[in-house]
C-alpha cells in the first residue's frame, strides 16, 4: 500500500479553509454577544492579520506595530 503525499499547494488550501472556518465561527460567536457584524469581522480580521471586507487599505493599524512616537505624530 503506497502513501500519497500532498502537494504544497493542497496544504495551504487545507490551511486557509482551515483559517476561515476559524474566522467565521468567532464572527458568530461575537455576533451571539451582541457584537455589530462588520464590527466582529474588523476585530476578527486584525487578530488573523487580515483585510475585512469593508475596511479600507489605506487606513492606519494601530495595532500591527509599536505605538509612533510624538515627533511621527507631529
Amino acid at each position: 500500500m503506497t502513501k500519497r503525499q500532498a502537494t504544497v499547494d493542497e496544504i495551504v488550501a487545507a490551511i486557509e479553509a482551515a483559517r476561515d472556518k476559524v474566522m467565521a465561527d468567532e464572527v458568530k460567536s461575537l455576533t451571539k454577544l451582541g457584537i455589530p457584524k462588520a464590527m466582529a469581522y474588523q476585530v476578527i480580521a486584525n487578530r488573523f492579520h487580515q483585510t475585512a471586507a469593508n475596511q479600507d487599505e489605506a487606513e492606519p493599524d494601530f495595532d500591527a506595530g509599536p505605538a509612533p512616537s510624538w515627533e511621527e505624530i507631529g
